[in-house]
Parts: C-alpha cells; structure tokens; sequence
C-alpha cells in the first residue's frame, strides 16, 4: 500500500510535460548542431517550468546518481589505447600543458568568485575546463550551486563551439580537407548491447569501489575510472554507451539544475553572465598560448598546438579537426587525458577550496524569499517540497513521501543559511 500511496502522489502529469517539451528540445537543438542538445534542453525546459511553477520539485538522487555514471563511463571510454599511444612519446609536456590548463581555469574561476551572489567553490567549478557535464553533474554533491556552473560551462562550451573554426581559419590558415581524409576516433564498431554490457559492468564495479574508497563524486568517478581502465586494457571492444541512454543522462542532469532555479538565482546567473564571458574569452586566449608552447615541445603544427588545448567540448574539437585535416588522433589524445584529468583532479581540488575559503552564501540567499508557503512564480519553496522531516532522525521525506538516508537531505534554500564544505 504504501508503495501504491506514493505512485499517486508524485505529479505525473508535470514529469510527463517535462519529458515530452525535453524531447522536442532536443530534437530542434540537434538539428541546429548544438553539443549535447538533450542537456541543454533538459536545463532550459526544466528553468522555465521551474519558474513558471509547472515543473517537479526535484530529480530523485538515484536517477542523478545514475546519470553521473552513465557520463562518468561516456568520457572513461574515450581513452583508447591506440589514441593515447599518439603522445605517449610526448608524455611529459601533455601533461604538464594540461595541468597548465587547469590551474589557468581554475583561477579563472576563483576570481569569478569574488562576484557578489558567486562562491569561490562554485566559481571555480563553473569555469574549470573540462568534461562540462561531468562537473555539472556532481558540483551539487561537492557543495557547488548547479544551477551557476550548468549555465557558465555551457556558456564557455557555445563560445568555444562559435569561435574555434574562425580562429582556425582567419589566426593558423586552416583549410577544409576533403571529405573522409581522417577517421572518426570516436565511433564505436561494437553493437549496441555491448555497449550496454559495458556501461553495467562499470556501473556495478565502480561505484561499490567509489564507495569503499569514499572518494568524492564517487557515482561519476568510480565508473569513470573502471570504464578507462578496461579501455585501456582493450576489452571494451570498441563500445560504447547506447545515444538513447546517454541523451537520458544528460537530460537527467539539464533538470537536475534547471528545476532547482528560481528567479532570484536568475538574476544573480544573469549579473554574472558578463564577468563570466570576460574569463572564459581570457582562458581561452591563455590556452592558445600554451598551444603554442605545446606545438614547440611535441612537434605538432600551430593548428594542432591550438585545437588540442582549446577548452572546448571534444566533439566539437573533433570535427574541426577532422574538417582541416590535421592529426586527429594526437589532438583527441590531448583533449582526452585533458578532461579525464580534470575529473580525476577537479573534486579533490573543490573539496580542498570547500574547507579553506568557506562554501560562502548560496545564490538565493542574497535576499530574503517571501513570507508564506509559496516560493517564486507561485512554486512551493525547497523546504516545503522537501516535505516534513523527522526530528532527531537526520533523514527527510521526499516529495512522494519516500525517506532519503540520513545525511542526504536536501539543504532548504533558507535565508542567510550556508552550504557546508564537505
């Protein structure tokens, strides 16, 4: 009976809309060559249900648990052998290049957070280059506000997208190469239920694994890391994750920020839309210089130098690559082991930020909400969503009166209240 009670009351009718005005999203974002269309329609439905009071309440934590698996083996099945053994020779300026990109963006991001509404954590997840939606996904579990770093890491991933042919053709002389000149790195040849194999052997291992280890983000890096060692051991039989399934995820992840916005946290998204471009424009101009010191150490062309420390997403990188003919292979290679050590670095790095400079205020908290039951736009507030809690039980009862675990309640967005680092 009680599983019946809790069927009735979640609000079918608003996840049904979300789902069906997401699906469409993502169908007209694909079409127009946008990079993860389903997560970004995911986040931008999700606002504007959100705020319109239309939408959920929230996305249950084992659905997002889930989603950061399924990225988490997304970008470990990158990381093929024949891909990294292009810079093996190389190793060492790779890496010392992509630690370089790291700490450029990470600063980037630390003074971002000197913006009032921003916090130093947040800031500094918003503005790390790479993986995008891995960061998006687990910056709410390492004490970010999702909705700041889901808006600024799309916004550097559309400018990056915009502007990389131009800079390609107008500052390095790229010319378009005939059609078919270099294979797709990232095709898979492996059916599609292989894939499927895939993607549950690494769920099933990592995160038990991310849990006894009780290292941070654990959904996201447990399977990551499971995923990039059996592709690199070669028994991933050049899989990979099913579309359907990875659009879900990304979908999963646009809603998990996008339902939790409200009109002050626009706002303050809003204010800090134009510090935020400033930063990204000045990494990525820092980036193209350490291309060039790239190119100077490895050998490889200016072009190549420049796309493979471009802080932009993979793909889109990719097909620059594969249209101008050069090496795409050694350029992949670089832009992977960027993003994987991003993910591998980044949650020990926030945690570490968390607890020297404080999670700061949240964005919502700059103001006081309301008095009453109903938050912006007519929506019940988180903690009225949130439901009843139970004293001296450190658990919370969900929306469809499902009992999380104690010590994973949602924090209420309160005035003045503070995220605590974890």
């Amino acid at each position: 009976m009680t599983a019946l009670r809790r069927l009735r009351n979640v609000p079918w009718w608003r996840w049904l809309l979300l789902a069906a005005l997401t699906v469409l999203g993502t169908i007209g974002l694909g079409a127009l060559g946008v990079p993860s269309p389903a997560l970004f329609a995911g986040l931008l439905v999700a606002t504007v249900l959100a705020l319109s009071g239309l939408g959920p309440s929230r996305v249950a934590r084992p659905l997002t648990a889930g989603a950061q698996a399924v990225i988490g083996v997304v970008i470990g099945l990158l990381a093929r052998p024949d891909t990294l053994a292009a810079i093996a020779s190389n190793w060492l300026p790779v890496l010392l290049i992509s630690l370089g990109t790291l700490l450029v963006s990470m600063a980037a991001g630390l003074l971002m957070g000197l913006q009032r509404g921003v916090t130093p954590l947040t800031g500094m997840l918003a503005q790390t280059a790479g993986g995008a939606s891995g960061l998006v996904a687990i910056s709410r579990e390492l004490g970010g506000d999702e909705r700041m770093v889901a808006v600024i890491q799309y916004l550097r991933v559309g400018l990056v997208t915009a502007t990389m042919p131009v800079v390609a053709v107008a500052l390095y002389g790229a010319q378009h190469a005939a059609p078919g000149a270099e294979p797709d790195p990232a095709t898979s040849g492996a059916p599609w239920w292989i894939g499927l194999g895939v993607l549950a052997v690494c769920v099933a291992v990592g995160v038990p694994l991310a849990r006894l280890a009780r290292v941070p983000a654990g959904a996201l890096l447990g399977p990551m890391v499971v995923a990039l060692v059996i592709s690199l051991a070669g028994f991933s039989f050049d899989a990979s994750v099913p579309l359907p399934i990875v659009d879900l995820a990304y979908a999963l992840i646009g809603w998990q920020a996008g339902l939790r916005f409200t009109r002050r946290a626009l706002a303050t998204v809003a204010r800090v839309l134009p510090l935020a471009t400033v930063l990204i424009l000045a990494v990525v101009a820092l980036c193209a210089g350490l291309g060039l010191v790239l190119s100077h150490f490895t050998g490889m062309t200016l072009l190549e130098g420049y796309l493979a420390t471009t802080p932009g997403g993979v793909y889109a990188v990719l097909a620059t690559a594969i249209s101008s003919g050069v090496d795409v292979t050694s350029v992949v290679a670089v832009q992977v082991l960027r993003v994987v050590l991003m993910l591998l670095v980044a949650p020990w790095i926030a945690r570490f930020v968390g607890r020297w400079l404080g999670p700061g205020s949240r964005a919502d908290d700059d103001e006081p909400e309301p008095a009453g039951p109903a938050g912006p736009a007519g929506r019940a507030g988180p903690a009225a969503q949130a439901g009843p809690t139970r004293a001296g039980t450190g658990g919370e009862t969900g929306p469809a009166g499902h009992a999380e675990p104690a010590g994973h309640a949602e924090p209420a967005d309160t005035p003045g209240r503070e995220r605590r680092g974890r």
